[in-house]
């Protein structure tokens, strides 16, 4: 069945994305539009069309995989127990630790000298949004009476860093290791255990 003019798009804008990733990893963010559009296969026209220049270009990336994790958080019904959500948050934080999301990250960091701007909208369009996201969702829980969260920005804070902190330090310095998916969801259910119980209510 040949695809509508949506699908089209939106396979061409998932090309360009995943190009984007791979050439600002091998190249840092240095790297000429004309090489994504090459690597994309679309033409430069159709990239400038999509994304005017590179900052945008890299805030579109920190989005997809900021959607990707607040996602996470809503993929259940709203019967899904916090312990249940909590791990898919997390598997879907360690899912991206064992991708080249650090990759990607640590070209960021590298620019950030030289680039402030961008740096400041990275993180607002990336961590700050996915934290604030599992904060408001803490936040809800409480209500809910499902957890007893006081300081749900705080408390959102420490799970991500439990989550994915050490080994996100290692991806940035090039030394982790890849996780099988046993791991991950290893990893991940401990996580979301551990913060139920601490955050249980009394």
């Amino acid at each position: 069945m040949p695809r509508v003019a949506g699908q089209i798009d939106e396979a061409k804008t998932e090309a360009i994305l995943d190009a984007a990733a791979e050439i600002f990893a091998e190249r840092g963010l240095a790297a000429p539009m004309e090489a994504i559009a090459r690597r994309a296969g679309v033409s430069k026209q159709t990239l400038y069309n999509r994304y005017r220049g590179k900052n945008e270009l890299v805030r579109a990336l920190v989005i997809q995989k900021s959607d990707q994790i607040i996602g996470s958080l809503h993929a259940r019904d709203a019967a899904a127990s916090p312990r249940e959500v909590l791990a898919d948050f997390a598997r879907t934080l360690l899912n991206l630790a064992n991708s080249k999301s650090p990759v990607f990250l640590r070209t960021i960091i590298q620019s950030a000298g030289e680039m402030p701007d961008l740096a400041q909208e990275v993180f607002q369009a990336g961590p700050l949004r996915s934290r604030m996201e599992l904060a408001a969702y803490l936040a809800e829980q409480t209500r809910l009476r499902r957890l007893s969260v006081a300081e749900p920005e705080q408390a959102a804070e420490f799970f991500a860093g439990m989550v994915s902190g050490q080994r996100q330090l290692r991806g940035l310095l090039g030394l982790s290791q890849p996780m099988s998916p046993e791991q991950i969801d290893r990893l991940a259910q401990e996580a979301a255990d551990r913060f139920v119980r601490a955050y249980a209510p009394s």
